[in-house]
């Protein structure tokens, strides 16, 4: 029977031509929505995660180019689409791991470039049009993830997550946490272990509270905690998000991934990524050659507002790290569950 779940709020709104996000910097205790009223504004809430999630950040961008040519439709034709490439290429600059943000504002460039025909104020609700068109089809292929990844979630089963891809980062159900949700409204009962995520404790303050929320079987752990929990056999599945996935089935995500992956290895869990299909970069031969991210040491010398480690340390703080496809089962897309050989296999998957 299925059981009734609770919705958590929507991280990226597009209400009557305005833009508000979540600021998820804010949860779990205090639930906030800023309207955004500047592109500048947009490029700060991507960039300080206050809208974070690679498909949630591509759909973000695409209102956030939206809105910021609006003003500019009294400008030539030739005029507009040289600020809106402009404005595009400065968006993309907020976040340069995750692949939809860019793939999002090409996508949004490329309309108008085809519309380029018409009236600039027409060609302006063309692109309002092809940015809801993104939205929705994320809320679709969230589903279709979940629902390819669903036969992998069985009673009694551990499962482990890692940072947050679930409603939060997406449009609705997630990637990562699509299958879960699924399985919970179908009455399959479950566990879930949520790895903190240090620094900045994304699985602490949104994936353990978004599956709370929802009534799922949560337990909440440190990072440093998952070799003991598959030791214990407590977990019998891990399933994370990606920001990108290399040509050859390389996976970037959230610093931190690329070790329990090689702790999944060692303990014979199945270790899934689900993304939608966008996530994977053809552009990009393997992980290697993905750009990380390196952030504010601030958010490794503190935690929260107090400062925990000595003055004048030195400091590293990548965002993200990458897990060679030798370690991953499978890729969870809304295409179907795709599995090695990867090149081969991502390229058929491509074509069809």
């Amino acid at each position: 029977m299925p059981v009734a779940q609770l919705k958590p709020p929507e991280p990226v709104l597009w209400q009557d031509g305005e833009l508000f996000l979540l600021d998820q910097t804010q949860l779990p205790l205090t639930t906030v929505t800023e309207k955004q009223e500047t592109v500048e504004q947009v490029w700060d809430s991507i960039k300080q995660l206050k809208v974070r999630g690679a498909p949630a950040i591509g759909i973000a961008g695409a209102y956030g180019l939206v809105m910021a040519v609006k003003p500019q439709t009294q400008l030539p034709i030739s005029e507009f689409l040289a600020e809106l490439e402009r404005q595009a290429n400065y968006l993309d600059s907020a976040r340069p791991t995750a692949v939809n943000l860019r793939w999002a504002l090409t996508r949004i460039v490329k309309k108008a470039q085809a519309l380029s025909h018409l009236p600039v104020p027409e060609l302006q609700e063309a692109l309002e049009q092809e940015a809801v068109q993104i939205h929705n089809e994320d809320r679709q292929l969230c589903r279709r993830i979940g629902e390819h990844g669903l036969p992998l979630i069985k009673g009694g089963m551990g499962v482990l997550t890692h940072c947050n891809a679930g409603a939060l980062a997406t449009s609705e159900l997630g990637t990562a946490l699509s299958p879960l949700y699924l399985a919970h409204e179908r009455g399959i009962r479950f566990k879930v272990y949520a790895d903190e995520t240090r620094p900045l404790l994304q699985g602490a303050r949104l994936t353990s509270w978004e599956l709370q929320q929802s009534g799922i079987d949560v337990t909440l752990i440190c990072d440093n905690m998952a070799a003991h929990m598959m030791s214990q056999g407590l977990i019998d599945l891990v399933i994370v998000g990606t920001d990108r996935v290399a040509a050859n089935g390389d996976v970037a995500n959230k610093i931190g991934t690329l070790g329990v992956a090689i702790l999944a290895q060692y303990f014979q869990i199945p270790f899934y990524v689900a993304c939608p299909y966008s996530t994977i970069d053809f552009a990009t031969a393997e992980g290697q050659s993905i750009v990380i991210e390196e952030r504010s040491e601030d958010e490794v010398t503190h935690f929260g507002l107090r400062r925990t480690a000595p003055p004048n340390i030195s400091v590293r703080n990548p965002a993200f790290d990458v897990t060679p496809h030798t370690l991953v089962t499978g890729l969870i897309t809304e295409r179907g569950i795709i599995r090695p050989p990867y090149i081969e296999n991502l390229q058929l998957s491509y074509s069809a």
